[in-house]
């Protein structure tokens, strides 16, 4: 299983660059929700898939929703924002 690090710096080593204080406030978004690395990748992949950028406070909601409705997995998020028309993907 991939760790929110590396995938962080996976996506830095493909040259998207994040704002100055993007990373901390992904961190901050993980902590405060008590959300796995799993589900904060896929929280920040759904994030940059429909607002084009890191928007902190999207991603934070997403990824409070994503934990409110005991979603565990990349593949169980995908699903639940489709089936409840949350995200236009």
């Amino acid at each position: 299983m991939q760790t929110l690090d590396s995938f962080l710096q996976g996506l830095q080593s493909k040259g998207f660059q994040f704002q100055e204080d993007a990373v901390g406030f992904i961190y901050f978004g993980k902590l405060y929700t008590n959300a796995s690395d799993e589900l904060a990748i896929a929280a920040v992949e759904l994030t940059l898939k429909v607002q084009f950028s890191f928007e902190g406070s999207f991603y934070v909601s997403l990824l409070e929703t994503l934990v409110a409705n005991k979603v565990k997995t990349r593949k169980a998020a995908l699903k639940f924002v489709k089936d409840n028309q949350l995200l236009a993907i």
